[in-house]
C-alpha cells in the first residue's frame, strides 16, 4: 500500500548546511539502560532532550493568491561526523528556508546554514555557528533491528511547544509515502509508528528504548490518530557522508517504470491467478527497464473506481526475494539497490514466469520547493 501524504508534520521542505572545520572534543549522549520491550520515557527524555533543537526561518508561500513570506518551524537533532557537529532535520523543513536559525534546549539561538539535502529521502543536514558546549549528539541506532510492536519515543516541537515527548509503538516497517512534488517518485522504506506527532515535529528524533535514534519524524496522515511516519536511521547513516561531503546524495537506484499494486479484482480483470506483485503500467523510454525489455501495459481499464493500464509485466521478485507489493519493492530497492548493479527481476508475462536481468540506473535529480502532502492509489514511479 502506498500512502499519499495529505497532512505534513512541518510546513515546508528544504536543503542543508556546512559545518565548522575545527576539531572538537565529542561528548556522545549516554545511552539509557533498557530492553527492547520496555521503555522509560522519563530516562530517555532526561538524556535526549538537550540534543533536540528548534529549526526556524522564513520561506516563500505560494499557496495563496499572492506569494508571501511565512514563518517556518521544525525540529532537528545533533549528530557527530568526523569530529564535527551537525544538525539533522527534514528536507521539507529546510526547503527554500531563509534566515535559518537553530535554538538549543537552553534557549540559545544561532545562525544555521545548509550543508546538504536529499528530497527523495526527506533529509537535510545543517551546520550551526555555536560553541561546542551547546552540542549534545545523539547516537544513531540500527533501524534494521526494529521490530513491529517495539516501543518508540518521539521528541519535537509541535506547534512551537518545544521539547515535547510522545510515546508509541512501531506499527509497521517499509511503508511508502507518495509525495506529489517528487516527480511521481515515492519516499521509500519509512517506519510507521503510533507516537502522536503534529506540525512542528518534522525533523525530530524517533528513539528506541535505549535512547538511540532509529528514525527521523517526517509526516503524519491527515485526520488520523497515531499514524506517523519516520525516515529510518539506516537511511541517515547511509546518506550522511555524501550529504556532508557532496551536499547531495545520488545513490537512489532507478528502474524507469510506473507501477501499481496487484490485487484480487485486478487479477480477475487481467485473467491471471496472481493477486500479488506489482503491475508494470509504464516503462520510461531509454531507461533501465526499457533497455532490459520489460513490457508496459497497453489497455486502459477501471477497476473499483481506479484506473489501470493492464497488459504489462507483473514483477513478483527481485534477486529471488518475493515482492508482494510496491512497499516491498521500493523498500528492497532502497536498502539493496545500487546504481550500476544488475539485478534479476522475476516477472509474470502472459501467464509465464521468467527472470529478466536489469542494470539499475541513477534516479534523476529534481529541483523543488513545496509542501509535503499524503494520498493513495495511483501509479508511482521507481
Amino acid at each position: 500500500m502506498v500512502i499519499v501524504i495529505l497532512g505534513a508534520v512541518a510546513l515546508y521542505y528544504s536543503p542543508l548546511i556546512h559545518a565548522q572545520q575545527t576539531v572538537i572534543q565529542v561528548t556522545q549522549t549516554q545511552l539509557v539502560p533498557s530492553s527492547t520491550t520496555q521503555v522509560d520515557p522519563v530516562a530517555i527524555y532526561s538524556v535526549a532532550n538537550r540534543s533536540v533543537v528548534t529549526v526556524q526561518g522564513v520561506a516563500l508561500d505560494n499557496s495563496g493568491f499572492f506569494p508571501a513570506l511565512t514563518g517556518v518551524l521544525g525540529t532537528g537533532f545533533v549528530v557527530t561526523y568526523s569530529n564535527s557537529f551537525y544538525v539533522v532535520t527534514n528536507f521539507h523543513v529546510m526547503d527554500g528556508l531563509e534566515n535559518a536559525t537553530v535554538t538549543f534546549w537552553d534557549g540559545d539561538a544561532y545562525p544555521a546554514q545548509l550543508v546538504g539535502s536529499d528530497a527523495y529521502s526527506d533529509l537535510a543536514v545543517i551546520s550551526v555557528k555555536a560553541p561546542s558546549s551547546e552540542f549534545y549528539p545523539l547516537q544513531l541506532g540500527a533501524s534494521s533491528s526494529l521490530m513491529v510492536g517495539e516501543p518508540v519515543v518521539a521528541i519535537g516541537n509541535p506547534y512551537g511547544f518545544s521539547g515535547t515527548i510522545t510515546v508509541g509503538n512501531v506499527g509497521q516497517m517499509g511503508r511508502t509515502l507518495q509525495e506529489g512534488t517528487l516527480g511521481g517518485y515515492a519516499i521509500a522504506d519509512t517506519i510507521q509508528f503510533s507516537a502522536p506527532i503534529n506540525p512542528g515535529n518534522s525533523g525530530g528524533p524517533l528513539l528506541n528504548a535505549a535512547g538511540q535514534v532509529v528514525g527521523i519524524t517526517t509526516a503524519s496522515a491527515s485526520g488520523s490518530q497515531g499514524l506517523g511516519f519516520a525516515i529510518p536511521s539506516d537511511t541517515i547513516t547511509r546518506e550522511l557522508p555524501s550529504l556532508i561531503h557532496d551536499g547531495k546524495y545520488n545513490g537512489h537506484a532507478y528502474l524507469g517504470v510506473q507501477l501499481a499494486d496487484m490485487n484480487y479484482e485486478l487479477s480477475q480483470e487481467m485473467g491471471t491467478g496472481v493477486t500479488w506483485g506489482v503491475l508494470v503500467e509504464g516503462v520510461t523510454p531509454g531507461g533501465p527497464a526499457s533497455q532490459a525489455g520489460l513490457r508496459a501495459g497497453t489497455e486502459n481499464v477501471t477497476v473499483q473506481g481506479q484506473s489501470y493500464i493492464i497488459g504489462g509485466d507483473v514483477i513478483v521478485s527481485l534477486n529471488g526475494n518475493k515482492i508482494v507489493n510496491y512497499d516491498a519493492l521500493s523498500a528492497y530497492m532502497e536498502r539493496n539497490g545500487v546504481p550500476g548493479q544488475t539485478i534479476q527481476v522475476g516477472i509474470i508475462r502472459q501467464g509465464n514466469q521468467m527472470t529478466v536481468p536489469v542494470q539499475l540506473g541513477t534516479r534523476p535529480s529534481i529541483q523543488l520547493t513545496a509542501l509535503i502532502g499524503v494520498q493513495s492509489g495511483s501509479s508511482i514511479s521507481l
